[in-house]
């Protein structure tokens, strides 16, 4: 059996034009081995924000105004509200037969029926200290517009997701 070879320095070679090579400039680098300490938290804290929120469920908000007692939670206690302001009846879907009764929930605007009502990227916290559906509910008796609400929110917590002039609007909310 004859043995063939190809000599590549050869006829062969002169029929491909040589390889293309870039200069330096053009070469993309890759990132170093090890990544800042400072990007690594930067962005665990935005995927732990993004993964947060999308845990949130949505729902509608309402508002009431004082007087807020008695309330369902706690009765005439003035100690039951937070010095914020920031607190709310619950509506069917949060009560939980009462044991919505001082819950945390951070609650964010989301959208209304009137553009330029939400307060963009603004969330609060607020606590639970009533049941908006309660016949001795006080946000029952401010307003009937409370019914099928989600949250019945203070005066000063709706004022500070949105535009107080509107009755309802759309919020993301998630227990903390």
């Amino acid at each position: 059996m004859e043995e063939i070879s190809v000599d590549f320095d050869g006829i062969y070679a002169h029929n491909f034009p040589p390889p293309l090579r870039l200069p330096n400039m053009f070469i993309k680098r890759s990132l170093p081995a090890r990544l800042h300490p400072c990007f690594l938290l930067v962005l665990a804290s935005t995927i732990s924000e993004i993964a947060f929120m999308a845990r949130g469920d949505v729902g509608t908000a309402s508002h009431y105004t004082p007087p807020y007692q008695p309330t369902e939670c706690y009765g005439g206690d003035p100690s039951q509200f937070p010095s914020s302001n920031l607190f709310a009846a619950a509506g069917d879907g949060v009560w939980d037969n009462g044991a919505a009764c001082g819950r945390q929930y951070l609650v964010r605007c989301i959208s209304a029926s009137k553009s330029g009502t939400c307060i963009p990227e603004r969330t609060i916290q607020i606590k639970i200290v009533d049941y908006a559906l309660s016949s001795s509910s006080a946000a029952v008796a401010s307003k009937q517009s409370v019914t099928g609400a989600t949250l019945v929110l203070s005066q000063t917590a709706f004022g500070a997701i949105a535009n107080s002039s509107v009755d309802s609007i759309n919020v993301e909310f998630q227990q903390v």
